[in-house]
């Protein structure tokens, strides 16, 4: 519960008995930890799981129930004695599965991250031991070296590996986990932004074909609502990665990748500045570290994402070479003035409300329509709309892209495209042959705009 007893913003556990529900009778079961957040839980007979953020990385864990300590004084998870789910490494998404049975001692979760396709797990919390039961089947063979089957355990096969207390509560290092680990690096760095702040950056790349300071990058961000950026596995990267290319996601603060509320506070409302200058910080870190080829970085981003980069665009055009926009948030400050439109008053809260002036002046500050740059070479862009987007209006991309062309050096050879859906809608036009062909689409226009695609 997000208010109550608890001042701060992060979300929280009480209990209280049944008959009697009054807030002032709730009692603290679990407080928000300086490092560790609280996202979900579900709870079981026996048994209460507890869905947690550590730092932007996921934790999960089971505590047995009742619950035996006193509860009166304020309390932490780790005295409530936890069993930490043991997790491969890399490990960027946690989804519960169907967990319907109160009386069960299993529970079972979808575990994904950007080198390890979506396996399913089952973790006895009695126990204290888990099974896979089965991972998704990815072939890959094009290069003669990697290829990933899925696999079935039953009950009577079933590799049961048991946790230890002394070991570290984020991942177990067991070795059954089945991932492209040894083909492709993922690793976790720390991006020092524009006042001191470090922000998580995901870098993925293979260890074939990458070449340091050659190759081209993809930096992806979102950085809006407290959402966490989805980094679990996608296999229409691989088009990507076997080609050299370097996919990083920068946790940029507004999102959920700091672990708390506080990420998402500095980097909304009158804090939203803080959001592109993190992106800024860590395009320039893949560049000066030699991740990514000067002048071969491209960004992509998706609805308020698209307003992370459109600003970041205009502050620092020289940085990125291409960007794709996918049914963006760009008309900033238009869009919050009418309060007609689907989302306009809920968005007051996100991103201020511009009939207050202080509010209105931050907002003309980023808003990327307001702001796009005269005379300069802008990077090639391509913006992908929908006529039925209920969320976005699609007048907002076709006025950006307008305003691009006429605004930016005459003499610049690098296309400012916009391609509208007329079946799809703020979700895309759906089905899987539909999503293949806008991810080719997307692709191929990054390779022309960096010159890998010839005519």
């Amino acid at each position: 519960m997000p208010d109550g007893q608890w001042s701060g913003e992060d979300y929280y556990l009480v209990r209280c008995r049944v008959e009697d529900i009054e807030s002032a009778k709730w009692e603290n079961v679990i407080l928000p930890d300086k490092d560790t957040s609280l996202c979900d839980m579900d709870i079981f007979n026996g048994h209460l799981v507890l869905f947690l953020n550590k730092k932007g990385l996921p934790l999960l864990c089971s505590v047995d129930l009742p619950i035996q300590i006193d509860i009166k004084h304020r309390i932490y998870i780790q005295d409530l004695k936890p069993w930490y789910f043991p997790l491969p490494s890399n490990v960027c998404s946690s989804v519960p599965g169907s967990n319907h049975d109160f009386l069960n001692t299993v529970y079972r979760v979808v575990l994904s991250s950007p080198v390890m396709p979506d396996v399913i797990v089952d973790y006895d919390m009695s126990r204290h031991t888990y099974s896979i039961v089965h991972q998704e089947e990815v072939i890959w063979d094009s290069v003669g070296k990697s290829y990933t089957q899925s696999f079935e355990l039953n009950k009577n096969e079933v590799q049961e590996v048991h946790s230890d207390k002394k070991e570290s509560p984020a991942n177990s290092g067991s070795q059954i986990w089945n991932d492209f680990s040894r083909v492709f690096c993922c690793q976790r760095e720390e991006v020092i932004s524009h006042d001191g702040v470090r922000v998580p950056l995901t870098i993925v790349f293979s260890r074939e074909s990458w070449r340091k300071g050659l190759s081209p990058g993809l930096l992806v961000g979102y950085g809006a609502y407290g959402e966490d950026l989805d980094k679990s596995w996608c296999s229409d990267r691989l088009s990507l990665l076997e080609r050299g290319w370097v996919v990083a996601f920068a946790d940029v603060r507004g999102g959920g990748g700091g672990g708390d509320s506080s990420w998402h506070k500095s980097g909304r409302g009158l804090n939203k500045h803080n959001s592109i200058f993190d992106f800024v910080s860590c395009g320039n870190y893949l560049v000066n570290e030699g991740y990514v080829q000067r002048d071969q970085l491209g960004a992509i981003g998706w609805s308020a994402g698209s307003l992370l980069i459109g600003a970041a665009m205009n502050m620092y055009p020289q940085l990125f070479r291409a960007a794709i926009l996918k049914v963006p948030f760009l008309d900033v400050c238009n869009t919050l003035l009418d309060p007609s439109l689907p989302l306009t008053i809920l968005d007051y809260e996100e991103f201020g409300n511009p009939q207050i002036q202080s509010n209105f002046d931050s907002i003309l500050s980023y808003s990327p329509y307001d702001n796009i740059p005269q005379g300069i070479c802008f990077p090639s862009v391509l913006v992908t709309a929908a006529i039925n987007d209920s969320r976005v209006g699609v007048w907002e991309g076709a006025k950006w892209v307008a305003k691009v062309r006429d605004s930016t050096c005459s003499n610049c050879s690098r296309a400012v495209i916009m391609k509208t859906s007329m079946i799809g809608g703020h979700f895309g036009e759906g089905g899987h042959y539909g999503q293949c062909d806008e991810t080719a689409y997307e692709y191929a226009f990054l390779m022309k705009a960096f010159g890998i695609l010839k005519e």
